[in-house]
C-alpha cells in the first residue's frame, strides 16, 4: 500500500512515466529550431561585442600598460623627446616603500634615463671632497637641467635642494613589473623597466655603511632605518626576478622532458581508455585499490618524514618565512615537521572518505562498472569522439584570447591621471583645497596655485602623472567584455556537450550496437549547429547571469574586509556565496541533462529541462547512487593517472633514478617542471576523462527512459546492452542478433 501511495505522489509531482513508442528510436530526424530569439539575442550581443572591440582596438595602446611612465606622462622609450632613453629612474626610491603608493603613486621625481645607474652615488661624498667633476659625472636630473652647465658645487647643491636632481642612488638594473622577460633577442637585456636596486639589500647597507663611515651621513638626506626597510621590500622584486631568471633556465634546458611527460600522459588516458573496453571492471577496481596504496604510500612517507624531522633538535631545524618564498628558499618549508602533518593528516581525511565510500555503496559498484563498460565501448564504436573535444577546446582558447586582448585593448585607451604627491612636507602652499596628497590635479593649474613659502615653485610637492584610467563608458565596456567571456566559453562547453550527447545517445538507440551509424560524431556537429544553438544560448546565458552574481559578492565581500568588525554582515555574505556556489553546481547538472534531452528529442531548453529533471526525480535513488558513484570512479582514474605521472617525474627529475641521471640536466628547482608535468596531465586526463563523463551521462538518462518505456517484451524490448541486462535481472524477449 506504501509504494502505491509513494508512486502516486511521484506521479503527482513529477509526471506520469514515459509510455512506449515503436517509432522511438534514438534521435529524432525530424526536428526543428528551439529558442529562436535567445539566439537572435546571443547574435545581437556578439554583434556588440565585435563593435566594442574594434572601438578598443582603435583608441587602445597595450604599449601604455607594458612601458613604464615618467612623471609627465611620457612613456619611456616610446613617445618623444625619450625614445632613447627606455628604462625609468626613482629620484628616492624610499618614498615608494609605503603602502599609500598604490593610491598617491610614488611621491618622487620620475625620469626616463637611457641605461639604469651602474654604481652607488650619495652626493654628500662629493660635496665634502669637493669634486664637481666626480659629481656632475654621476648626477641624474631632469629633463631640463643641462648637467653639463652646472659650474660650481654651489649651483648643484640648489638643483639637489629643488628636488630637480637626485641626491643618492644606488647600482640598479631594469626590471619589467608588467612584462617578465620582454627582453631584446639581439642584446638579451630588457627593453624597456624600472629602475631596481639589482641586490637591494646588501647594496642599500653598503650605502648606509659608505655614508656613515665616510662621516659625511647626513639625517636630512638619507635615513638609514627608512634606507634599509625601504631596500628590504625592493629586494623583494629583485629576488624575484632572480628566481624568474632561474626557473627560465630550468624550464630551457627540461622542456623537452616536459613535453615527453605530457605526451606520455596523454598515451597512458589512451591507453588507460583502450583497456576499458575490454576490461572495465578490473580497471575500475585498479583505480580504485591504486589511489588506495597511492595515498597510504603517502601517508607512509609523510609519517617517516615527520618521524625523522622529530628526533632532530629544535636548533637544527630551519625557521622559515615569507620571504623564503621570494628567495626561491622552498626546500625550507620541507624541512619543517610541521609541513608533513599537514599534509599527512589531509591524505588520511581523503583516504578515509574513499573507503567510507567504497564500503558503503559497494554493491552499487557492479552497476556503475556496467555503465561504464558500456560508456567504454561507446567511445570506443566511436573514437572519434576522443578527437572531438579539440575542437570546443579550440574555440575556447580563441575566446579566450578575443576576451582577454579586449579587456587589455580597452584597459589602455583611457586617458592619463595627474595625483598630487608631498603635500604633507608642508612647504607648499596652494589657494585650493582641491590639492591635497592622493587628490587629481591638472600640472598647469598645480603650478599657478600652489607655491612654497616663498613664493616661488614647489620643491617637495608635485602633481605627476599616476596611471591611464578609463571613462564611465569605458567601465560599461569592460563589463560587457566580461559577460561575453564568460557567455562565449559557456556557450562552446555547451555545444561541446550537446555534440557528445548526440552521439552517444544515437549508440545507445541502436538496438543492434554493431549496426550504429557511420559519421555520428559529424551528424550530431551539424544536428546541433542547424537547430539548437538557440537552446545553447539559452543554458549558457543561465550559467552566466549566476556567475556574475558569485563575482559581484566576490567583490562585496573584498570591499567589506575594510570593516572587519562587521561579522553579521560577513556572515550574510558567506551564506549568500555558498548558495549561489550551490546553485551554479545545480544549474550546470540541470544544463548538462537538458541538453541530452534536446540532443534525443529536440525540445527547446526548458520542456528538456523540465523533462529531464522529472526524469531524475522519479528515479532520484539511482541517480545519486548509481551516477555519482560513476563520477567518484573515473575521478579515480584520472587521480590514479595524475599521481602515477607526479611519482614517476618527481624521481626521474630529481635524479634518484641513476639509469636516467645522464639525460636530466642539473635544475635549480626541480619540482617546477613536475609541477607543470601534473598539472598538464590533470587537463589532458579532463579532456578524455570528460567524454567519458558525458558518455556515462548520457547512457545513464537514456537508462532511465529506457526503463521507463520499456519493458523487455517482444513488442517493447529493452535497448539497454545485455550485460547491464543480466546485473539488474531482466532480459528480453527478443534476442538481438
Amino acid at each position: 500500500m506504501g509504494s502505491v501511495v509513494e508512486e502516486e505522489i511521484v506521479k503527482k509531482n513529477y509526471g506520469s512515466p514515459l509510455k512506449h513508442s515503436p517509432d522511438f528510436h534514438g534521435p529524432l530526424k525530424s526536428r526543428s529550431c528551439t529558442d529562436v530569439l535567445c539566439f537572435l539575442l546571443f547574435l545581437a550581443f556578439i554583434g556588440g561585442w565585435a563593435v566594442i572591440a574594434t572601438l578598443a582596438y582603435k583608441t587602445g595602446d597595450p604599449e601604455r600598460l607594458i612601458y613604464p611612465t615618467d612623471s609627465l606622462g611620457r612613456r619611456c622609450g616610446v613617445d618623444d623627446l625619450v625614445e632613447d632613453k627606455p628604462h625609468l629612474f626613482f629620484f628616492d626610491l624610499t618614498k615608494c616603500a609605503s603602502p599609500t603608493v598604490l593610491v598617491t603613486g610614488c611621491p618622487t621625481p620620475q625620469v626616463c634615463v637611457n641605461k639604469c645607474p651602474d654604481t652607488d652615488f650619495a652626493s654628500s661624498y662629493y660635496m665634502i671632497k669637493k669634486d664637481l667633476a666626480g659629481l656632475k659625472k654621476h648626477l641624474i636630473c631632469k629633463y631640463e637641467i643641462d648637467v653639463s652647465s652646472i659650474n660650481s658645487l654651489q649651483k648643484a647643491q640648489e638643483h639637489i635642494d629643488r628636488n630637480e636632481c637626485a641626491s643618492w642612488y644606488i647600482q640598479s638594473k631594469p626590471l619589467s613589473f608588467f612584462a617578465p622577460g620582454f627582453m631584446d633577442p639581439k642584446t638579451n637585456e630588457t627593453i624597456a623597466g624600472r629602475c631596481i636596486p639589482s641586490k637591494a639589500l646588501e647594496a642599500g647597507r653598503e650605502m648606509v655603511r659608505l655614508v656613515i663611515d665616510g662621516e659625511i651621513y647626513d639625517a636630512n638626506k638619507i635615513n638609514s632605518d627608512v634606507m634599509i626597510n625601504a631596500t628590504k621590500i625592493l629586494a623583494a622584486f629583485s629576488s624575484s626576478e632572480e628566481i624568474g631568471e632561474m626557473l627560465l633556465q630550468d624550464l630551457t634546458g627540461s622542456w623537452h622532458l616536459v613535453m615527453l611527460g605530457l605526451v606520455e600522459a596523454m598515451f597512458l588516458c589512451l591507453f588507460y581508455i583502450f583497456i576499458m573496453r575490454f576490461l572495465a571492471e578490473p580497471m575500475v577496481w585498479l583505480s580504485l585499490f591504486g589511489s588506495i596504496i597511492l595515498l597510504s604510500f603517502f601517508i607512509y612517507t609523510c609519517y617517516e618524514r615527520y618521524t625523522t624531522l622529530a628526533s632532530l633538535s629544535m636548533s637544527k631545524l630551519p625557521d622559515p618565512s615569507l620571504g623564503d618564498i621570494f628567495t626561491g628558499n622552498f626546500k625550507a618549508y620541507l624541512a619543517v615537521r610541521e609541513t608533513w602533518l599537514v599534509m599527512g593528516i589531509i591524505a588520511i581525511i581523503v583516504l578515509v572518505i574513499v573507503l567510507l565510500i567504497t564500503l558503503a555503496l559497494r554493491n552499487r559498484l557492479r552497476i556503475a562498472i556496467a555503465l561504464i563498460r558500456e560508456a567504454s565501448k561507446a567511445v570506443g564504436s566511436t573514437m572519434s569522439t576522443m578527437v572531438f573535444p579539440v575542437v570546443p577546446w579550440l574555440l575556447q582558447l580563441g575566446v579566450l584570447t578575443f576576451g582577454v586582448s579586449v579587456m587589455v585593448y580597452l584597459a589602455s585607451s583611457g586617458y592619463p591621471v595627474y595625483r598630487v604627491n608631498g603635500m604633507s612636507s608642508g612647504d607648499c602652499v596652494c589657494s585650493s583645497p582641491d590639492f591635497q596628497d592622493g587628490y587629481e590635479c591638472s600640472m598647469d593649474m598645480f603650478r599657478k596655485m600652489c607655491k612654497d613659502k616663498s613664493g616661488g615653485e614647489c620643491l617637495k610637492a608635485s602633481c605627476s602623472f599616476y596611471a591611464y584610467r578609463s571613462d564611465t563608458r569605458i567601465k560599461w565596456f569592460h563589463f560587457y567584455n566580461i559577460v561575453g567571456l564568460f557567455w562565449g566559453l559557456f556557450f562552446i562547453s555547451a555545444f561541446g556537450e550537446m555534440v557528445l550527447a548526440g552521439t552517444f545517445a544515437s549508440w545507445y538507440w541502436t538496438f543492434k550496437k554493431e549496426n550504429v551509424p557511420y559519421f555520428t560524431v559529424t551528424s550530431a556537429f551539424f544536428r546541433t549547429i542547424r537547430y539548437h544553438m538557440g537552446t545553447l544560448a539559452f543554458g549558457s546565458l543561465v550559467i552566466t547571469i549566476c556567475r556574475l552574481i558569485r563575482l559581484v559578492l566576490e567583490w562585496v565581500d573584498q570591499k567589506l574586509k575594510k570593516h572587519q568588525d562587521n561579522s553579521f554582515a560577513r556572515g550574510m555574505l558567506c551564506c549568500c556565496r555558498c548558495c549561489f556556489w550551490c546553485l551554479e553546481k545545480f544549474l550546470r547538472f540541470l544544463n548538462r541533462n537538458a541538453y541530452i534531452m534536446c540532443a534525443v528529442h529536440g525540445k527547446n531548453f526548458c520542456n528538456s529541462a523540465k523533462d529531464a529533471f522529472f526524469l531524475l526525480m522519479r528515479n532520484v535513488v539511482r541517480v545519486v547512487v548509481l551516477d555519482k558513484v560513476t563520477d567518484f570512479l573515473l575521478g579515480l582514474g584520472k587521480l590514479l593517472i595524475v599521481c602515477a605521472m607526479g611519482a614517476q617525474w618527481f624521481y626521474i627529475l630529481s635524479r634518484r633514478v641513476t639509469y636516467f641521471n645522464e639525460s636530466v640536466p642539473e635544475l635549480n628547482y626541480y619540482m617546477v617542471p613536475v609541477f607543470i608535468i601534473v598539472i598538464g596531465s590533470y587537463f589532458i586526463a579532463s579532456v578524455f576523462f570528460n567524454v567519458y563523463a558525458m558518455a556515462v551521462d548520457t547512457l545513464f538518462l537514456c537508462f532511465l527512459e529506457d526503463n521507463e518505456r520499456n519493458d523487455g517484451s517482444a513488442e517493447k524490448p529493452y535497448f539497454m546492452p545485455a550485460k547491464l541486462l543480466r546485473i539488474l535481472s531482466k532480459k528480453n524477449k527478443l534476442e538481438r542478433r
